[in-house]
């Protein structure tokens, strides 16, 4: 008996996550996590905050809060899509990850010359109702690629929002909230480096 899959509602904060179907890498060069970002940009920006996220080869964490419901309305209404009395809204936002992991696997298959799937079969999402664990969750998003013994530190990993996050550069991220969280820039790079 399979586990049911939480609805994404708005305003919830999830951890997403997926890997690589059997022992695949889903990114294979810098190209690779360059589009993907851009496709992210597309299809999850618009509805949902990102708070964290890392890539790496055979597999990707996410930390997101989907969009307020009127926001979501909004943005949906917008391209058209039929929002049937508002239960449809879990259904739409979750048809924009798919959009993007599909639109990924085809450039990725059409690239490489390859068939069949990319991903494991559902996206994983776990809600994360508890607001003290949301400094453990980016900790850990980031800590990925120092636990996978790919970099030593993980300012070291470019394919994570820890380097955006500590720039002053423009950015999509939820940059002053996850430092609110941690209190500065400092406490953010102290905590990280525990």
């Amino acid at each position: 008996m399979g586990t049911k899959r939480v609805p994404f509602k708005p305003n919830i904060v999830f951890h997403i996550y997926n890997h690589g179907n059997a022992e695949d890498n889903i990114f294979r060069e810098k190209e690779n996590y360059t589009y993907f970002l851009e496709r992210y940009a597309h299809y999850i920006y618009p509805i949902a905050e990102t708070y964290a996220f890392c890539l790496l080869t055979n597999h990707f964490h996410l930390m997101v809060r989907i969009r307020l419901e009127v926001e979501l309305m909004e943005y949906f209404r917008k391209q058209g899509k039929d929002l049937a009395g508002f239960g449809n809204l879990p259904g739409l936002v979750s048809k924009q990850f798919s959009n993007l992991l599909n639109g990924y696997t085809k450039a990725f298959n059409k690239k490489y010359d390859r068939k069949g799937k990319l991903f494991l079969k559902n996206l994983k999402r776990e809600p994360i109702n508890n607001p003290t664990y949301y400094k453990q969750l980016i900790y850990y998003i980031h800590q990925n690629p120092v636990h996978h013994e790919f970099v030593d530190d993980p300012a070291d990993w470019p394919f994570s929002s820890y380097q955006i996050i500590l720039s002053r550069k423009q950015t999509q991220l939820e940059r002053t909230t996850i430092l609110y969280w941690f209190g500065n820039r400092d406490q953010f790079q102290k905590y990280h480096q525990q």
